[in-house]
């Protein structure tokens, strides 16, 4: 079954920038360019509440693991901690020298981490509520950040085109990538921590390995920038969300596109998983949040009940597209060579056609013949070089020995010239 609409719900008076789901499964969180932060009530009888305090757009949300904290980062450089409840009471920390790009919380809500246009990311101590350390390696803006899930790692993408891996303990950068040819909007880990997944202005969304440091996947996924990717809770499936105003699925088991999906009427800039992975919801310019049940996930055991809200407004109109069999992506291609300095990073391509598997055999008949014939040509060659060195050698033989004779020519003319001379003194 298609994915379907379960929920919409407007209230920021500008374009939706970021959405995340509440890990209670009782509100959703949006953040827009009004500069405010909408909480968004599944239940009835509680309405919407709006947190008004930043000074300028709200550019990044993040829930908490626990469900009791909401994290939001603006364009006026502060990162705001909110209690989502009605009084929207927040804690200011004045984060950065420009505009907080993201916001994201470490699975255990020790740390959040930040990344800003002043080139950086920061760790802060939720408890303490306290700056820890800074990261700096981009040399430009940094758009996004997220920890792994066991904390050790941290993944950072900007408009350096590069995607970074840190150390969290020793604060060190361990690898960059620099496949993509144009800034990288977002970055995400898998949930089991083995691989991340990036989005860019590129068109394309990109995983790699964490252990081998290898591309893994590459699809050449929308025809706009893609703004925002999200791993599903099982690892199966990927969502992209993109500036050409559409989200797509991506089975990565498979490693083809799912589902195109059609809804909003202005660029999707943000898309979100529940916990469980049976709903996701997308933001957009066009100023509406969008829930939708995945339906997708009949690979996977439970689905949630639906989510309500009051009152209903009646559903957008949203069109699906099951990929035609046509459409369906091939092997990714070899990334571009990263420039200097140079990392040796070879693509893995997955699924490899039935027809390359087969061409195997002949391949390598065709490549012993040719080597053979290459072998002989060698053999030919240095027949030839041995003749000619045996040729120079008996040219230089009779040299030596012409030489030679010179040499004893010339003595003899000296010796009738001093008796000459002799012969003329007496």
């Amino acid at each position: 079954m298609n994915p379907s609409v379960e929920r919409s719900f407007r209230g920021h008076k500008d374009g939706v920038t970021s959405v995340a789901f509440n890990p209670n499964m009782k509100q959703l969180v949006s953040g827009g360019m009004d500069s405010t932060v909408m909480v968004w009530n599944f239940k009835l009888q509680l309405r919407a509440f709006r947190f008004v305090g930043h000074k300028a757009a709200v550019l990044s949300v993040a829930a908490a693991p626990s469900g009791n904290l909401i994290a939001s980062g603006s364009k006026d450089r502060t990162v705001r901690l909110w209690t989502p409840n009605v009084k929207g009471e927040s804690t200011v920390i004045k984060a950065h020298m420009a505009a907080v790009r993201s916001v994201s919380f470490s699975a255990d809500q020790q740390h959040l981490v930040s990344a800003s246009d002043d080139k950086t990311i920061k760790v802060w101590s939720i408890p303490a509520q306290r700056f820890k350390h800074s990261l700096a390696g981009h040399s430009n803006w940094v758009r996004d950040a997220k920890f792994s899930p066991d904390g050790r790692l941290l993944v950072s993408s900007g408009d350096d085109k590069t995607v970074k891996l840190w150390d969290a303990r020793s604060h060190a950068c361990v690898h960059t990538f620099y496949d993509h040819t144009a800034l990288v909007s977002s970055c995400q880990f898998h949930p089991d921590g083995t691989c991340i997944a990036s989005g860019s202005a590129d068109k394309t969304v990109k995983l790699w390995d964490v252990r081998t440091l290898q591309l893994l996947q590459h699809y050449p996924a929308h025809s706009d920038a893609v703004n925002e990717v999200q791993f599903h809770p099982s690892g199966s499936f990927l969502l992209s969300a993109s500036a050409d105003s559409t989200l797509k699925v991506w089975d990565l088991a498979e490693g083809r596109l799912f589902y195109t999906i059609h809804s909003h009427e202005a660029a999707t800039t943000s898309c979100a998983f529940s916990p469980a992975g049976d709903f996701f919801a997308s933001a957009s310019a066009d100023h509406q949040v969008t829930v939708w049940r995945t339906n997708f996930d009949q690979y996977l055991e439970g689905s949630g009940p639906p989510l309500t809200a009051d009152p209903p407004p009646p559903p957008p109109v949203a069109q699906v597209d099951p990929l035609p069999e046509e459409e369906q992506l091939q092997p990714p291609p070899p990334p571009p060579p990263p420039p200097p300095p140079p990392m040796a990073e070879e693509e893995e391509s997955l699924g490899e056609t039935e027809e390359e598997e087969s061409g195997g055999d002949d391949g390598l008949a065709a490549a012993g013949e040719l080597m053979a014939g290459t072998l002989d040509h060698v053999v030919n060659q240095l027949d030839i070089v041995s003749q000619t060195v045996n040729l120079l050698e008996q040219r230089l033989t009779l040299t030596e020995d012409k030489s030679s004779s010179m040499e004893a020519l010339l003595r003899q003319v000296l010796e009738r010239q001093e008796l000459v001379i002799k012969h003329l003194q007496t």
